[in-house]
């Protein structure tokens, strides 16, 4: 073996010793079990479930299983089958034929397997391992190292337009929660947990925040979706599902993944059904569930799974520094807030006039706990998210800025396709116009802008690569509107009207 596959062979173990074992019927980790036995092809038992094997072992009756004779296994059983004449003489075909029939002693309808054949494809997966905790370790955040909301907010400002209350909430809430995190006790007073709660119309940047947040503080994230949770027992992800999402966020280290963020995205699907006589699996029972995650307890996990079962391996995460975020749209929740305060109206110059708050836009911004437990969030549930806060719904002007403002602009993509071309590519500012009212027409928030701008770009980035002379393409607001052409420079400053061959192929 050459120094190189040696050099190879110690990295590996290196790597394993950063790494728990694993007990291969308990699936207990070593933090939990103690030292293991340690197996061929890389099996891993505790000392309790070997002890129990062994008991089991020497305490099973196998005269059952026998063929009613004292001959050691695999001995030629005479009593049933003919003894053989000595005139007669078998070869091994028969002899393999009379132990196929039961011709020798052993396991009837039993066959044994080589565990080593099931190794590698189609066998026994390579499970996940959680980290080991490394004693006299630095703090994973240091207070020194946590930016203030200021800084926070400036950053999310150079990726998400608007939203300016929601930016300074989550800013503050994720300052106070990490100086919690680090400071763990300030003068024996412990500081409570902010979760949070994010309500706003579809396509008003929620997750797309939560993103921005977890990318720019560099902890682990997990996005999950509440849809897919259900109660335990029935089919579905497990509520606990969320805090393993986060523990492969952290590369299954669980110190890490104590200190993450969850986002738990829809959260308005998990509310009470109204008006069902069937088991609501889906709905008050999940909220019920998750009432210990987000206050904080130690659940068990599955590694590298979304539900707990015999062949993935368990570890216990403490939930009770990792900040929750939930966030959904809340459909028809405008309805009853604007129900509750139609309810103040009244006669006289100064009354409430009841189609006042039909044309207001950011009517959710009104929301109080009493309209969340209307819509279906049960009590309990809505006290374990103190900050709640609302995401405005985007106007034309919003729309605009959103094309061409931020870090990673629709726009500035765009633009670095065609630069891959060597084409520069422009639009002007009635185009930036249309194209933003077109958006709001489709009435689902920021994701139109894409589905717009794909559509009158097909024949741009179909087209284009044709022809080498083009230098320069100009997207105009008659070309989005369909009453024109985008304007085609060649290289060499020689403009291209609308009328030209170019422009009739792009229409």
């Amino acid at each position: 073996m050459s120094d190189y596959d040696n050099k190879d062979n110690q990295d590996l173990k290196d790597k394993e010793k950063d790494y728990e074992d694993v007990c291969f019927i308990c699936r207990r980790p070593e933090s939990k079990t103690g030292k293991m036995f340690q197996l061929p092809n890389h099996i891993c038992v505790c000392n309790d479930c070997m002890h129990k094997t062994m008991e089991t072992v020497g305490q099973f009756d196998y005269q059952g299983l026998l063929n009613h004779t004292g001959y050691p296994f695999g001995q030629y059983d005479q009593k049933q089958t003919d003894i053989p004449k000595e005139d007669e003489k078998e070869d091994d075909g028969e002899k393999a034929d009379k132990k196929s029939r039961g011709g020798y002693r052993g396991f009837p309808n039993i066959s044994f397997i080589n565990l080593a054949d099931l190794q590698g494809d189609g066998g026994i997966p390579n499970r996940q391992k959680p980290k080991k905790k490394k004693k006299g370790e630095a703090p994973v955040i240091n207070i020194r190292d946590i930016p203030a909301p200021h800084i926070i907010k400036g950053k999310l400002d150079d990726y998400v337009v608007g939203q300016e209350h929601a930016k300074k909430v989550i800013s503050v809430a994720v300052y106070n929660h990490y100086k919690r995190v680090a400071t763990n006790t300030m003068d024996e007073i412990e500081i409570e947990k902010s979760n949070m709660l994010m309500i706003g119309p579809t396509g008003c940047g929620k997750t797309y925040l939560v993103k921005t947040l977890a990318r720019l503080l560099d902890v682990p994230l997990a996005i999950a979706d509440a849809t897919s949770l259900t109660e335990a027992g029935y089919i579905g992800d497990d509520i606990e599902s969320v805090v393993s999402k986060l523990l492969a966020a952290a590369d299954n280290d669980v110190e890490r993944a104590e200190q993450g963020i969850i986002f738990i995205d829809e959260i308005d699907k998990i509310a009470k059904k109204k008006n069902t006589t069937s088991r609501d699996v889906s709905g008050e029972s999940v909220q019920q569930g998750m009432l210990k995650l987000l206050e904080g307890s130690e659940v068990e996990v599955p590694v590298g799974a979304n539900s707990k079962n015999a062949m993935v391996p368990l570890t216990t995460v403490n939930t009770r520094n990792i900040l929750f975020i939930c966030g959904g749209a809340f459909p028809d929740l405008d309805e009853i807030i604007k129900q509750r305060l139609n309810k103040q109206t009244s006669i006289g110059f100064t009354a409430i006039l009841k189609d006042e708050f039909d044309k207001e836009k950011n009517i959710l911004s009104k929301v109080t706990v009493e309209d969340l437990r209307k819509f279906g969030m049960i009590p309990e549930f809505i006290g374990r998210l103190p900050v709640v806060f609302t995401l405005e719904g985007l106007n034309e002007d919003m729309m605009v800025k959103i094309l061409k403002e931020p870090k990673n602009a629709i726009l500035k993509q765009y633009q670095k396709l065609l630069e891959l071309d060597e084409v520069k590519l422009e639009i002007n500012d009635g185009a930036l116009e249309a194209i933003a009212k077109k958006a709001l027409e489709k009435d689902i928030g920021a994701r139109a802008l894409r589905s717009i701008i794909e559509e009158f770009m097909l024949d741009i980035m179909y087209e284009i690569p044709k022809d080498d002379n083009i230098g320069k393409v100009t997207i105009t607001r008659e070309y989005v509107e369909g009453t024109g052409g985008p304007l085609i420079e060649i290289r060499g400053n020689l403009l291209l009207e609308n009328n030209t061959a170019h422009t009739e192929r792009l229409q």
